[in-house]
């Protein structure tokens, strides 16, 4: 349970991290009219997940080898 817990406090971290992705979207996308909007529903749906999802199961991989 432990090892769980502590994954998921990894996974929540990275989620949060990720947001730092809307200042790169803001950047690299072409939209013109809700760029904000684009870029705050991406890194919240896409990249967030992503990236919780991925440290959730490599913290988990990690720590039960050891």
């Amino acid at each position: 349970m432990k090892i769980f817990l502590l994954s998921l406090l990894i996974a929540i971290a990275a989620y949060l991290v990720a947001a730092g992705g809307y200042f790169l979207i803001t950047k690299l996308s072409s939209n013109t009219h809700d760029k904000s909007m684009e870029a705050s529903v991406t890194t919240a749906f896409v990249l967030g997940p992503i990236a919780a999802i991925f440290a959730f199961i490599v913290a988990f991989l990690m720590l039960r080898a050891s």
